[in-house]
């Protein structure tokens, strides 16, 4: 008899094998906090700007460098202010010919204008041969278009309006298409004022030439065949495809004014090599953690676990090294918290599997009946989680944009090993007659009966006066004044730079636990090299007012450096106020849809409403606990917005776990439980799984709270509470909505249990 494919073991080795190839291919990009990078000062010609604009065409020309870098596909890069006129540029991990091609897309000022070309521009190009003293038409300018696609240069001469009809301020969008034979040109649209200007300006010349001028270079004049009402045009040229998209980069990003790099260098990494090790070292332990964990509690199955979670981790990695995403130490702590996260699947899985175990089937039938059951509930998890994700990849930017990409592989990535591998796995070792039994260690050697619900109102006010003394703590710490207050770090609110000579190299490592030491605990330390001279300085970046101090106090601590001020500035916020309002936005439109998609997948709105309710409740708690925590003094840190970013994706699964059980037991009850009874059984009846996935990643929270060192400790922090406050919510925040909305049935039916007539006594 033919055997059937084996497409699914092909499936997973084809995987692994494009997993490794792209790691090996691609290697890892390493973002500045591990390997350095390339620096770069700009200076930003504000001659032609009114005064009073100045600080606002800087700020603009900071956000629209950041997503012109973001394009490029550079990822956490460091991007201040130096007011009046400078701004400071860090990348990652770039090589020779991306540093000038980085740099040229940083410099393009991309000033696009529509200029009506004359009417009789054929004669005066011929006038201007023939005469001698011909003189160009009033109002209107010389410009020559190059063009060589042919293979012959040519030049033509074309009369253009100095005034323009349109600027390029309303492109909305450009992007690189192709013509017939395959040239690439760059295609826009116009915002909704745009088309409106571009339509009336093409119906009123039909028959004229429109030129398209960029920097005021002259790139193409084509000929007005009818007006163009629909909000598009194109700019063709000479292009190779680089050359077009990086045209249609700048183009959707124009500067108000030119900005030029005045001085380049390579700096080191901003955290120390020991720093470094911590954080690796707090990783390892984590992972080491939850992989011993799952062996001993779950033997053989959780070998199963460990051997999908390095796939995940495989797959994760290689995708990343792939399509060549920067990879920070708080990266590697977010994936560490992925396996975490990961082993909650199989949780999931074999915890029913003992349940199906229990009520009499076959190990076979119990297994498939586990990963039927349970798969409901893992996809509900992970496609909030994927919904938060995809949000902040389409409404923020930067680090956060690059968060939701991450998020968004880890969570399929754990889908396809900790289901489908897993599912392989125990299938073929049922087959082969390896496995005849699942055995596990328990948590509860029987069903708890905990009324979980009769302090609910105890445990619901206590948690929402804790936070309301939390947000009291933010408030007084200055929360609500974005990039001033004292709860913002020098991520959000800027700072003091500090630029050192010296004469003996002092180690970062030994800089920072000195600085932390002495409670200056917020600090950027950096090695910079002048690429042009190679002379070698050491920057400091520091919160508001702390340079003085700290320089003073590096020349006690350090004589024989020679620690030599070289320059002192003010260096704006590396999170601009746009970003920040993105990743806000970004936060409360996922919220929403949660909400939303919890309802309709349990066909309740109080079943979203409740999601909702814990999901502010978790937020909340985070954030109030970390402005409440007496030491030491925290800030908030663009690593920390991360922190709660995952928390929003993470703690609701044990809602989702909690919820699909009272579902599950509204119907093989039939109804007959009023909803307080129905909760605490569907609680109780899933605690050892809320404690086991909670658990293991705690396990890694801790190991980064305990072990990662201080650049960790307050987005290990923020997980710690995080994981802590999610288990709880589920039970004390999102059970009693549901509890609350069901109120007068749970009392209907608490009436009629009452009236219902006894039976006689023989």
């Amino acid at each position: 008899m033919k055997q059937p494919f084996p497409w699914k073991s092909t499936l997973v080795a084809a995987v692994m094998a494009i997993a490794i190839w792209s790691i090996f291919q691609y290697g890892i990009k390493e973002g500045i906090d591990l390997k350095g990078g390339t620096s770069f000062l700009l200076q930003m010609d504000l001659s032609k700007i009114d005064s009073q604009g100045h600080a606002t065409a800087l700020g603009q020309a900071v956000d629209i460098i950041r997503k012109r870098v973001d394009r490029f596909g550079v990822a956490e890069p460091v991007i201040q202010q130096i007011p009046p006129n400078r701004i400071l540029v860090q990348l990652p991990g770039l090589d020779a010919a991306k540093q000038l091609e980085a740099r040229q897309t940083i410099e393009r000022t991309a000033y696009l204008e529509f200029r009506l070309v004359h009417e009789d521009n054929e004669k005066l190009v011929s006038d201007s041969l023939s005469d001698p003293r011909f003189v160009e038409p009033v109002g209107y300018k010389k410009l020559v278009h190059e063009d060589s696609r042919n293979g012959q240069p040519t030049k033509r001469t074309y009369y253009v309006k100095v005034r323009p009809e349109m600027t390029g301020k309303h492109v909305a969008r450009a992007f690189v298409q192709y013509d017939d034979i395959g040239r690439p040109y760059v295609a826009m649209g116009f915002d909704p004022e745009g088309a409106v200007i571009f339509g009336r300006v093409t119906s009123a010349n039909v028959g004229r030439q429109l030129a398209i001028v960029l920097d005021g270079e002259l790139y193409s004049a084509p000929t007005i065949q009818d007006a163009i009402t629909g909000g598009n045009a194109q700019i063709t040229g000479n292009f190779s495809l680089s050359e077009a998209q990086e045209l249609a980069n700048v183009l959707e990003n124009p500067l108000e004014a030119p900005v030029k790099v005045i001085q380049t260098f390579t700096v080191d990494p901003s955290l120390g090599r020991d720093s470094i090790n911590s954080g690796v070292r707090a990783a390892l332990i984590g992972a080491v953690a939850v992989i011993i964990f799952m062996a001993a509690y779950y033997l053989a199955a959780g070998v199963v676990a460990n051997v999908a979670l390095a796939l995940n981790i495989l797959i994760t990695v290689g995708v990343l090294a792939m399509f060549k995403f920067t990879l920070t130490l708080p990266g590697i702590a977010g994936i560490v918290l992925t396996i975490g996260m990961a082993v909650d699947t199989n949780v999931l899985i074999y915890e029913r599997v003992r349940e199906e175990l229990a009520s009499g089937k076959a190990l076979r039938a119990a297994i498939a009946a586990a990963y039927s059951r349970a798969f409901r509930v893992i996809f509900d998890a992970h496609f909030t989680a994927i919904l938060t994700a995809a949000i902040l990849i389409s409404l923020g930017s930067g680090p956060v944009k690059g968060f939701g990409v991450t998020l968004v592989i880890g969570l399929l990535a754990n889908l396809f090993s900790g289901v489908f591998v897993t599912r392989i796995i125990f299938d073929w070792l049922v087959a082969k007659g390896w496995m005849k039994s699942f055995k596990m260690q328990h948590v509860f050697r029987s069903l708890p009966h905990v009324n979980f619900l009769g302090v609910w109102k105890i445990a619901f006010a206590l948690s929402w006066a804790l936070i309301l003394t939390g947000m009291i703590v933010f408030v007084n710490r200055g929360g609500l004044k974005v990039g001033v207050g004292e709860v913002y770090g020098i991520d959000f609110k800027g700072g003091d730079t500090a630029t050192l000579g010296f004469t003996q190299h002092v180690n970062v490592d030994e800089i920072r636990h000195n600085l932390e030491a002495n409670h200056f605990e917020e600090a950027y330390i950096q090695y910079e090299r002048d690429v042009a001279g190679g002379t070698e300085a050491l920057q400091l970046r520091l919160p508001e007012g702390k340079a003085e101090a700290v320089v003073k106090h590096l020349q006690d601590q350090y004589p024989q450096a020679q620690f030599k001020v070289l320059s002192e500035e003010h260096v704006g916020a590396i999170v601009g106020k746009e970003l920040l309002s993105q990743a806000l936005w970004a936060v409360a439109v996922s919220l929403i849809a949660i909400m939303i998609y919890i309802a309709l997948r349990f066909g309740e709105l109080s079943y979203g409403l409740g999601a909702l309710v814990s999901l502010i409740h978790d937020v909340l708690m985070t954030v109030g606990l970390f402005c409440l925590w007496p030491w030491p003094h925290r800030t908030f840190s663009m690593p920390v917005v991360a922190a709660v970013l995952t928390l929003i994706g993470y703690s609701i699964n044990d809602t989702i776990v909690v919820f699909d059980r009272i579902r599950e037991n509204k119907k093989l009850t039939g109804g007959k439980l009023n909803y307080f009874d129905l909760i605490n059984r569907s609680v109780n009846e899933t605690l050892s799984r809320t404690i086991l996935t909670a658990g293991t990643v705690f396990l890694c929270s801790i190991a980064l709270y305990g072990f990662g060192g201080r650049v960790l400790n307050d987005f290990a922090f923020c997980f710690v509470v995080g994981v802590l406050t999610g288990t709880y919510s589920s039970i004390y925040i999102a059970s009693p909505v549901v509890l609350w909305f069901h109120r007068k049935e749970s009392v209907r039916m608490s009436q009629a249990a009452v009236k219902k007539p006894q039976p006689a006594k023989a």
